[in-house]
């Protein structure tokens, strides 16, 4: 039996997206185009697909802040309900959704965010085929049913493609050096196949698109054994654990608060620019200085170790900024050591400190 709640979630409240053929009937949309940012609309409708993971969740929430009606899309293969209980809102729903079927929604939508796919290399590594079929199928249906809709569609694409980059810092104009059959092929190509799959349904069928290249984000909800930096510096520092660096530590990455990235995010969505345009915080450092920092501000006794560097590991990582500087007026605002300080405190009482036990 299926149900639909509003203002509480729970696994076993959802929905079932109704089957279309196709694409569905044809609504073009008529926003106007240029740089010029238009009038806010302060109340809606938008879908989040992949609303359950730690963006998606931030991004539910601004939304709802703002006054809008939001339904959060998740199969929850990578996402999870923790991150969306605490909401209390009439205006928010949840639906367990596999956008890779086909889909439709009840109702008008104004906006379509398409976010659902797994993001951290230990995702990718073990779900290569969901990776590839949601970056390809899952983005044909959503842009689909924008059409079929009227909404704008942003995409959440990655400085992924980039791949191990020889520009520094990278431009959206920069092509990328991406190996296609390398471990980090299936997430690499599903993104560049989904700016692609975008930009033809702009050109061809005048949908108005978004196309986010989002560069290393970190904050509350990040999955402590997900594999990416912060959260494994910041699980085994807590733990007093050995901290573990791969190769020696100098390979770059510009970090950017969840806070921060969701803003620009939404002035993307709200302006006349289609991208691609990368969001992220320009401030690079190495892995090393990272693990040290995480080290001081938890107050941990770990010492740092090193391990052999994965296969395809971006040696630098480091947006250029100007374009979302120039057309949205955008730059990032949290500093890292205030980021990293709310991030700690939230995953402290998370973690059990190695050797403690209970009472």
């Amino acid at each position: 039996m299926l149900f639909v709640l509003y203002g509480q979630v729970s696994p076993f409240w959802a929905i079932r997206a109704r089957p279309v053929r196709g694409d569905g009937a044809l609504r073009m949309s008529t926003r106007p185009r240029g740089r010029r940012r238009p009038t806010e609309r302060r109340s809606g409708r938008v879908l989040i697909t992949g609303g359950a993971g730690f963006l998606g969740s931030h991004l539910c929430e601004y939304f709802l802040g703002r006054g809008y009606e939001v339904l959060c899309a998740d199969n929850l293969l990578t996402g999870a309900i923790d991150n969306i209980a605490h909401v209390r809102s009439p205006r928010f729903r949840f639906i367990n959704l596999d956008v890779t079927g086909y889909l439709d929604i009840d109702g008008p939508l104004d906006y379509i965010l398409h976010f659902a796919s797994p993001a951290s290399p230990k995702d990718y590594l073990d779900l290569p085929i969901q990776t590839l079929k949601v970056g390809s199928i899952g983005t044909h249906r959503t842009l689909g049913l924008a059409r079929a809709k009227g909404a704008t569609f942003l995409l959440a694409s990655t400085s992924e493609v980039y791949g191990d980059p020889l520009e520094h810092p990278q431009k959206e104009t920069y092509w990328g050096n991406v190996n296609p059959v390398g471990p980090r092929g299936v997430y690499d190509e599903a993104k560049r196949f989904a700016e692609a799959m975008t930009v033809a349904y702009r050109k061809t069928h005048g949908l108005d698109t978004k196309i986010a290249r989002i560069f290393n984000t970190y904050g509350p909800r990040m999955r402590l054994n997900d594999g990416r930096a912060i959260p494994a510096f910041i699980s085994q520092a807590l733990q007093n654990r050995p901290v573990t660096v791969f190769g020696d530590g100098q390979q770059t990455r510009s970090f950017c608060y969840i806070d921060d990235l969701v803003e620009g995010l939404y002035r993307l969505l709200m302006s006349r620019h289609h991208g691609p345009m990368n969001l992220g915080n320009p401030h690079e450092l190495t892995l090393l200085d990272m693990a040290r920092k995480i080290i001081a501000l938890s107050g941990s006794r770990s010492r740092i170790v090193f391990r052999p560097l994965p296969v395809d590991d971006p040696k630098v990582r480091r947006p250029d900024t100007t374009l979302a500087r120039n057309v949205l007026g955008w730059e990032p605002r949290v500093s890292l050591s205030v980021g990293l300080r709310r991030t700690v405190a939230y995953f402290r009482p998370r973690i059990r400190p190695a050797g403690r036990r209970r009472a």
